[in-house]
């Protein structure tokens, strides 16, 4: 494998996963992009961030981005090379909206412009090398491919994903707070088995929310009930839980978005006051669902 160019632009979006009930499979991608520009050079690895996470992420080849990029291009047999990237940031870290995997996603994407063959890096393999650095498809999925995505693993340890059409009348509300969560503090605040009846409840409620999110957006509210992780989450996000909780209570399809703190709304009646519920330290947004995941040019 030989590159063809030394020069990609790609634009990724957030996401939101689990979305509720659809822990670890369900996803889903936003309308709030970064932007990133990929020069293949001689020598090292250099990168310039403006916006999200400007002065406080690497700046050399330990930078996520640069590191996919790199493990790409080695999964291809392509020669590796110095870079200069330019990240402009619009998702913001830490905060549940899939930054590390669109930036995961977007390094894959930048070795397949680099490339003669740029089949070699299909989105079949982007997912594969993106769960690898992930751990799980459940944001990486719709980074890539855009709108409302189911993955899974199969046993041999393959990432499948499946794109699946969402209603029109879904309008996604974020609450974005100024704090921020680190995943693996999220994550150890799970515990390491549930019940049955738990289970149970939660694989009625997500078959139910892929059925509200194409077709009867009516029950987003029961379909987005969880016994799984949000309850679980509380003690390392309070503000977020009692936001939740509040929200909840005047029946607004509030849940974590992913590993939180960050708060995904997918309906809520008009009369409910979202802001003077959230409070002055949260910034709301109605964001579109991306329909167009990942892209590449030069």
């Amino acid at each position: 494998m030989r590159l063809a160019s030394d020069r990609a632009v790609v634009s990724v979006p957030a996401t939101s996963a689990n979305l509720g009930p659809g822990f670890d499979a369900l996803g889903i991608a936003l309308a709030v992009r970064d932007e990133i520009t990929v020069r293949a050079v001689a020598g090292d690895v250099n990168v310039t961030v403006t916006g999200q996470g400007a002065g406080e992420v690497p700046t050399d080849g330990s930078h996520l981005v640069a590191r996919a990029t790199l493990r790409a291009l080695e999964h291809v047999g392509a020669p590796l090379t110095g870079l200069e990237l330019h990240c402009h940031n619009r998702i913001p870290h830490g905060r549940g909206l899939g930054s590390s995997a669109a930036a995961v996603v977007a390094g894959i994407m930048a070795a397949r412009g680099l490339i003669s063959e740029p089949q070699a890096l299909s989105d079949d393999v982007v997912l594969q090398l993106a769960t690898e650095f992930e751990g799980h498809p459940d944001n990486a999925a719709p980074a890539l491919l855009g709108g409302f995505t189911i993955a899974w693993i199969r046993d041999d340890g393959t990432p499948q994903a499946a794109n699946v059409p969402v209603a029109a009348a879904v309008a996604p509300v974020l609450l974005v707070p100024n704090a921020q969560c680190a995943t693996s503090a999220a994550r150890g605040a799970l515990p390491p088995q549930i019940s049955h009846a738990d289970g149970a409840f939660n694989a009625g409620r997500a078959a139910l929310l892929t059925h509200a999110l194409t077709n009867d957006p009516a029950l987003l509210f029961e379909a987005t009930e969880d016994r799984l992780h949000q309850n679980y989450r509380a003690a390392v996000m309070p503000e977020t839980a009692r936001i939740i909780t509040q929200l909840r209570e005047q029946g607004v399809a509030a849940v974590i978005s992913g590993a939180g703190p960050s708060i995904l709304i997918l309906s809520a009646p008009p009369e409910v006051d979202i802001a003077a519920v959230a409070g002055a330290q949260w910034r709301q947004a109605t964001v579109d669902i991306d329909l167009n995941g990942a892209t590449v040019s030069q």
